[in-house]
């Protein structure tokens, strides 16, 4: 599939780590553990006792005192090993649920453009998901 410039210039991360404060419930999975982990070097008891909480029956990534991610200090330290809603961000299942999301979430995001319709953002949401999905790559 052709790149599509509308799409690509949807969102372009600006690293400002807007996205990495504020509780957003960023589960892991046992492979994210493992690889931060082994990303960082220390265990993976380690990551869950250190930098994770329970969340139901889930671990998510802890904040520090300042809101933002354990992982984050000034720049994603994991950032090659992110976990899935992470390389995800903004391209996430909850658009396609309602676009206004998109402009909720954009209102504290200055890498995510609005001036564009919203079909067009649901349309390149979707085609981002699926490209994912495919194993074609990830959104971000």
């Amino acid at each position: 599939m052709a790149s599509d410039d509308r799409c690509d210039s949807l969102f372009v991360c600006t690293l400002c780590g807007d996205c990495c404060k504020g509780f957003g419930g960023t589960y892991l999975s046992e492979t994210d553990i493992v690889a931060i982990a082994n990303h960082i070097g220390i265990s993976p008891e380690r990551v869950r006792a250190e930098c994770t909480a329970s969340s139901g029956q889930h671990r998510v990534i802890a904040q520090q005192q300042n809101g933002y991610c354990v992982f984050w200090d000034r720049v994603c330290t994991i950032h090659p090993v992110k976990p899935r809603m992470c390389r995800r961000w903004p391209f996430i299942p909850g658009v396609l649920v309602d676009v206004a999301n998109w402009h909720a979430m954009a209102a504290s995001c200055p890498g995510m453009q609005t001036e564009i319709s919203d079909g067009r953002i649901i349309e390149c949401v979707r085609r981002a998901m699926e490209k994912e999905s495919s194993g074609d790559g990830t959104a971000s």
